[in-house]
């Protein structure tokens, strides 16, 4: 038989087919719904109602908050622990203190009885088919386990260790302090990096713990000592929260946890001792604007990236959902503002962005954003002030709201489509001390929004206030950034030496 008539009952079948659909009977016209003329016409069913599953909720006697949601569409168990205290919290003269603590919390091995050097533990979770890493973020340290469910119970009791035990190896400690090193080195090597790291600094401050950045000095002035003394400070189980999702019976998996996290100690409380009694501070940051221009040349590039910014607000401001809407407005969609004026119809952005940014426990970073020629650099700041201003002088109209409120709701779905998504968010909450049915209450939270709060809302995006940052290099532009404001330089030269191995 031959390929071609080998094929021919198929490609029959499918004429049949066909002709089985064109015989079909058709509708009578008055039982379907008339063709919308446009786009706007279309109507849709209202949205099904979104289970957000809750976790379990299960507090140690030690303090430690264990949140839990089963999950078994695979044989895995994922766990996250995140413990109070961050970059942040790091002294001035040792800022990247906790990134090197959480690097060698995880490469230098476990001082358990049975504990294992870190290259060993490198192989017992290889040859388990196990990760486990640690982040040291802004306001808290993440660790995270995934593990195969038929190995959970031994890789829980090497995750507890690697948390409650770690042995800080100064080998590895060496070899962490040379990859941050490195990454100082690079810290200009990507205008986007340079654009956030500088900004943070004119919105926050230069000495705020939230806008302060490693140096070669301040990598280099941390001892193995201060890594235990980081650890002991802050890692106690009622300044952590524990998350567990996956293929497992609740009720088993709190017994795991108890046998592994049961008797680690709480704090010692007071001034510098951690526990409950221990409060971290408060960050310290510019409470006032700082309106300016600012300029970092960078000789390498062929374009200018643009940022303009201010404090933003907190996830508990009451204008919450209606900058949610807003910032749909602004950036959300091809659709939008910026988009739609800034890139589509005057073709002054490679990429354009901008939102009123929010954090959970101070102000987050408001901004406008873009990328562009150098010959359009004006043009195009001119552009992103004109938005901004434009929202007071032309508000959000009545469609963009409703536009900028579908959207968010069509896509809240994406939010929460897993289990493991859903426990990552609630872990925030619980962290932060939110309310934990905060999740689920966000479509409502949304669908409540009006046209007159989302137009009250824009007060709060200031362009009086904005902090005008430009990196690219001096010549090509086509207007001077004098017509902006007075310039002042921003010198990213990176100070000092790489220290030396010790």
């Amino acid at each position: 038989m031959t390929p071609r008539t080998r094929h021919r009952p198929r490609a029959l079948a499918g004429l049949l087919l066909l002709a089985a659909l064109a015989a079909s009977p058709v509708l009578p016209a008055a039982t379907a719904d008339p063709p919308a003329a446009r786009a706007g016409d279309l109507r849709f069913p209202p949205l099904p109602a979104v289970d957000v599953p809750r976790p379990e909720r299960v507090v140690l006697d030690n303090g430690l908050v264990v949140l839990l949601l089963e999950d078994r569409e695979l044989p895995l168990v994922e766990v996250t622990a995140l413990v109070r205290g961050g970059r942040r919290l790091d002294p001035a003269a040792q800022v990247g203190l906790s990134g090197l603590g959480a690097a060698v919390l995880r490469t230098g091995g476990t001082a358990a009885i049975h504990g294992m050097p870190g290259d060993q533990l490198d192989d017992w979770l290889e040859s388990h088919a196990a990760v486990l890493e640690v982040t040291a973020e802004e306001a808290r340290t993440r660790a995270t386990l995934s593990a195969l469910a038929e190995d959970f119970p031994a890789a829980l009791g090497v995750f507890a260790d690697v948390l409650r035990r770690p042995a800080f190896d100064p080998v590895k400690l060496e070899v962490a302090r040379n990859q941050a090193v490195a990454r100082v080195a690079r810290q200009n090597d990507e205008a986007d990096d340079i654009l956030l790291r500088e900004l943070r600094k004119l919105v926050y401050g230069a000495d705020s713990p939230l806008a302060r950045s490693e140096t070669f000095a301040t990598l280099g002035a941390v001892r193995r000592d201060d890594l235990v003394a980081w650890h002991r400070r802050a890692f106690h189980p009622e300044r952590t929260v524990l998350g567990l999702v996956g293929d497992f019976r609740a009720a088993d998996a709190v017994a795991l946890v108890r046998q592994a996290f049961g008797d680690w100690a709480r704090g010692a409380g007071g001034p510098g001792g951690g526990g409950a009694g221990d409060a971290d501070p408060e960050p310290a940051w510019r409470r006032q604007p700082n309106p300016g221009v600012f300029w970092a040349e960078k000789s390498d590039m062929t374009q200018s990236a643009v940022i303009m910014g201010h404090l933003g607000v907190r996830k508990d401001d009451p204008d919450f959902y209606a900058l949610e809407v807003l910032n749909q407005v602004l950036s959300g969609s091809f659709a939008s503002r910026l988009v739609a004026h800034v890139r589509t119809q005057k073709g002054l952005a490679y990429a354009v962005s901008g939102r009123v940014g929010s954090d959970w426990d101070h102000p987050g970073l408001t901004y406008l954003y873009m990328t562009t020629k150098l010959a359009t650099t004006g043009a195009g700041i001119q552009a992103l002030l004109d938005e901004a201003r434009g929202l007071a002088a032309q508000p959000p109209t009545a469609e963009e709201v409703e536009r900028a409120r579908q959207a968010l709701l069509n896509s809240f779905v994406f939010n929460v489509d897993s289990r493991r998504k859903v426990l990552a968010q609630v872990l925030d909450l619980e962290l932060y001390g939110y309310p934990l049915d905060r999740l689920s209450r966000y479509r409502a939270g949304v669908e409540a929004v009006t046209v007159e709060q989302v137009r009250a809302a824009a007060r709060h995006l200031r362009p009086a206030d904005f902090a005008l940052l430009v990196v690219g290099p001096a010549a090509g532009r086509d207007r001077p950034l004098t017509d902006f404001g007075k310039v002042t330089p921003v010198d990213l030269t990176i100070p000092g030496a790489a220290p030396q191995g010790k």
